[in-house]
């Protein structure tokens, strides 16, 4: 049977997170925010195992409570996300998974996100020919810019801000991210973006306002005010 499987790059710097450390190892609500991230996928029961891709430079301190059985650390993290991304995909590979299980690949800086809304991109997207990512319809006004100033309104219809999991087979999304490896991945900002180039066209799946990617500083405060509220 087809199987399920998270990849998460963890091997970023976080460098507008204005942190001393990289941004996914900052505490929050009483733990670092990038095992809130880990915790949240192991709540999935269809994903069959969790991989998370750490620079080989890493000298975190992970605790001994609260890491899921199913997930491991693999220190072959790039110099970007997609480096990272193509690297874990390859380990995955390499340990024997099959080319045509889903990889979920998701940011270890949305910590927020809902184990029901990774469930509903299964469901959505697990008999599609391409597969799909979470994302929301933009609610507001566009804006472009030119010198500081506003250039023109564009229209919203049909806009979308993506997120995470970005849900697609692993040959698939290897094969796409390999593509464009020898221009040290130029123009990929997700793995959709990978999949677009290719011809495809991925399903978006409505996610939450809350499965937002802690970024900048007061991303932080916001997160752990809605880690806690939780709790």
């Amino acid at each position: 049977m087809t199987q399920f499987h998270a990849l998460i790059p963890c091997a970023g710097k976080g460098s507008r997170a204005g942190t001393t450390q990289p941004k996914q190892y900052q505490e929050l609500a009483g733990q670092s925010m990038v095992m809130h991230t880990v915790q949240a996928l192991a709540q999935v029961p269809k994903l069959g195992s969790g991989w998370l891709v750490l620079s080989p430079q890493d000298d975190h301190v992970w605790p001994k409570l609260g890491w899921p059985e199913r997930f491991r650390r693999v220190t072959c993290g790039g110099e970007s996300r997609a480096q990272s991304v193509f690297n874990g995909l390859k380990a995955m590979m390499a340990a024997g998974l099959d080319g045509q299980d889903w990889v979920l690949v998701h940011d270890a800086a949305r910590c927020l996100v809902a184990p029901e809304s990774v469930i509903r991109l299964i469901d959505a997207c697990q008999n599609d020919a391409v597969g799909g990512l979470l994302a929301l319809p933009l609610p507001d006004t566009l804006k472009s810019e030119e010198g500081g100033r506003v250039l023109g309104t564009v229209p919203r219809e049909h806009k979308w801000l993506a997120q995470t999991p970005q849900m697609f087979r692993l040959q698939l999304l290897h094969d796409a991210l390999a593509d464009v490896a020898g221009s040290g991945f130029a123009g990929i900002t997700d793995e959709a973006s990978a999949i677009e180039r290719m011809g495809l066209r991925p399903r978006l799946v409505e996610g939450t306002a809350q499965n937002f990617k802690v970024t900048y500083p007061a991303d932080f405060a916001l997160a752990e005010a809605i880690l806690r509220s939780r709790a």
